[in-house]
């Protein structure tokens, strides 16, 4: 459905073959947008290209961790509004290997901001930071005054893009909104080692869920178009005053532990398959849950899905999508 808002507005957006930036560019297509991704893979099996999206946009080979291929896409296709959200977003795979998320993360974030900066016609920017960005914290749910403190290479790689980020806005003037969100989940997801995806899978097997941790660890879930309504309703607000150089926290203000998450997968599936408990976590943040205040006051934004709602639309996807890879 076209929205005189984004009709014919010429977007870029980073990460399209991820679980969000594929429900975004899906978002703006729909409303009507010229839309230009920058894609480093083919993955044929992610929504990208399953939702029959990557036919309908420009498509510019690449990575953020090069800066003149960023810069050549924005002045070539006359880019009004950047959304960035790329990123190597696996906790485990940082602390596995934390230079090549440092360079996609942090490196990545200063081109994206720099190529915008030195750009004409960025009118402004959507960064995706991240809950871990605040770190470890006692006082929670996390509010955007808290300090951004990661100790863990993903955690600290977020906090660091997210301070870069907000740099832009404070020392050039680049109108810049940071977008920080819990877990996502919802169709579209491929990394199998989160819990939601890897637990239907495992039903899907007939095999027990695994959970890594103990258990009890508790975080923030939030449906994928919940988050794609959210950034797209920030980037609307951004012309209104005091919004430009801001960041807000987008959740549903449910906390649910890691075990009650599998809970729900199974019940949501008609599982009695009971979950291995492996308790062997390390460099993860404990407790984390934010609270959005701050956008239902100032962008009048709430999330529509609860996570059993999700689950509706989530479980039914993935059985097709493992049905249809499967042989």
């Amino acid at each position: 459905m076209k929205n005189e808002f984004w009709f014919q507005k010429n977007v870029f957006v980073t990460g399209a073959s991820g679980i969000l930036g594929s429900w975004v560019t899906d978002f703006l297509v729909g409303k009507g947008a010229n839309v230009t991704i920058l894609m480093r893979d083919d993955v044929p099996a992610s929504r990208l290209f399953e939702s029959g999206s990557i036919n309908k946009v420009n498509v510019v080979r690449g990575t953020v961790e090069d800066y003149w291929v960023v810069e050549r896409a924005l002045n070539e296709y006359e880019v009004d509004t950047v959304f960035h959200l790329g990123a190597q977003t696996i906790v485990g795979a940082a602390n596995r290997s934390p230079l090549g998320t440092f360079r996609s993360n942090i490196e990545g974030t200063w081109n994206v901001m720099e190529a915008a900066r030195n750009s004409e016609l960025v009118k402004k920017v959507l960064f995706a930071s991240s809950d871990k960005a605040y770190g470890d914290q006692e006082k929670l749910p996390y509010t955007e005054e808290a300090p951004l403190q990661g100790r863990h290479p993903y955690d600290v790689s977020k906090s660091c893009s997210d301070l870069i980020a907000q740099s832009y806005f404070h020392t050039y003037g680049l109108p810049v909104c940071v977008a920080r969100c819990g877990n996502l989940y919802g169709p579209g997801d491929l990394n199998f080692n989160r819990i939601i995806p890897g637990t239907i899978r495992s039903v899907f097997m007939k095999e027990k869920p695994v959970i890594r941790s103990d258990g009890t660890y508790i975080r923030d879930y939030l449906y994928v178009k919940d988050a794609a309504d959210a950034y797209l309703n920030l980037a609307e607000k951004m012309e209104n005053k005091g919004v430009a150089g801001q960041a807000f926290n987008f959740s549903t203000a449910n906390k649910l532990t890691v075990s009650q998450v599998v809970e729900k997968v199974l019940k949501a599936m008609g599982s009695d398959l009971k979950p291995v408990i492996l308790n062997e976590v390390k460099g993860e943040i404990k407790n984390q849950y934010l609270s959005s205040e701050k956008a239902k006051r100032l962008l009048g934004w709430e999330a529509k899905y609860s996570i059993e709602q999700g689950l509706k639309e989530t479980v039914p996807w993935y059985l097709e999508h493992l049905k249809k890879n499967s042989g």
